[in-house]
């Protein structure tokens, strides 16, 4: 067994809300020391980084307006709801997901790089790809379970139709 080093001799744990100090169980990953010789890069965030066209802020033009729907005078008074346009194609985004500017200023230009991909790239955009991925997934989902509802319906005709075994019948 090897050691740890003094930092984490020690280490506090979470439980239910409890706070525990205690003798680690499992060394984390990113804390176990490599065999000689192994190089390893740790990769973390989103599985599929989609390749999005990079925004230029001088293409686009940024206002803020006031928000509309529920949340009453929190929602209709503040001015927290983000309308960017994109100058060159002309595609505006409107974007009042939260009360907060600053997310909502980082939400609308993620949904105004997915719309220009779909712009630029047309049905070749990832956007649309993954969007028939899943509609086909879906589609696959719902025969398999047509069909496993008629191979059901089959076998429940079959034992209707066979006469009782027992029953003295040759």
């Amino acid at each position: 067994m090897w050691r740890l080093p003094p930092p984490f001799l020690s280490c506090m744990c979470s439980t239910a809300g409890r706070v525990v100090w205690g003798a680690p169980r499992r060394v984390p990953a990113l804390l176990r020391p490599l065999p000689p010789g192994l190089t390893c890069v740790f990769a973390s965030g989103k599985k599929d980084v989609t390749d999005f066209p990079v925004l230029d802020e001088d293409e686009l033009e940024e206002q803020f307006v006031r928000g509309s729907g529920p949340g009453g005078q929190a929602t209709n008074k503040t001015s927290n709801c983000v309308v960017l346009k994109h100058i060159p194609s002309g595609t505006v985004v409107k974007c009042h997901q939260t009360r907060s500017v600053d997310i909502n200023r980082k939400r609308a230009r993620e949904i105004m790089r997915e719309k220009l991909d779909v712009v630029y790239k047309g049905e070749l955009s990832e956007v649309l790809v993954k969007k028939k991925e899943a509609e086909l997934r879906k589609q696959d989902k719902r025969r398999k379970a047509n069909d496993n509802l008629e191979r059901k319906r089959l076998f429940r005709e079959a034992l209707a139709a066979d006469p009782k075994p027992g029953s003295g019948a040759v």
